[in-house]
């Protein structure tokens, strides 16, 4: 069942993230899905998100954020990939998040979605995975860690 399409790409990656909320980081890592065709409808993508998110908050420990939800708007399983050098409060405890995966999966992929869900917090609980994407530096250095690191079924 694996994707011939990678999860991420460097058209679905802003480094220099400027968002002052969560609504707007997600609104702007949503824009690149739509614009490389993984999302189909915007708005009825992000009011899906933004339900998701209404019942629990996706910030994690270690500045991350983790928006997501399944859609009918989503045509591929998806991780766009937003850093922030200022941080987005996405409602962790500690702090803002500095790494933001926006993660789109098609209706009734509920296995893919769970599967990159848990791929990516076990990655992300490293500090050292974590700061090799702050370092990074480019949308297409991003990508790679991420395809390399975190691979569907």
């Amino acid at each position: 069942m694996a994707s011939t399409t990678p999860l991420t790409e460097a058209g679905l990656v802003i480094v220099d993230l400027a968002a002052p909320t969560k609504d707007e980081a997600t609104r702007q890592l949503a824009q690149t899905l739509f614009d490389q065709g993984r999302v189909s409808d915007l708005d009825g993508f992000l009011a899906d998100v933004r339900a998701r998110e209404a019942q629990m908050a996706t910030g994690l420990p270690g500045g991350i954020g983790i928006p997501h939800a399944r859609s009918s708007h989503v045509t591929v399983a998806s991780v766009a990939v937003g850093v922030s050098p200022a941080g987005v409060d996405f409602g962790a405890e500690d702090g803002p998040a500095h790494l933001i995966f926006l993660i789109a999966a098609p209706d009734g992929a509920d296995q893919n979605h769970l599967v990159i869900l848990a791929q990516l917090a076990r990655k992300l609980v490293h500090d050292d995975f974590r700061q090799s994407l702050r370092d990074a530096g480019t949308p297409e250095a991003v990508a790679e860690i991420v395809t390399r690191e975190v691979v569907l079924p």
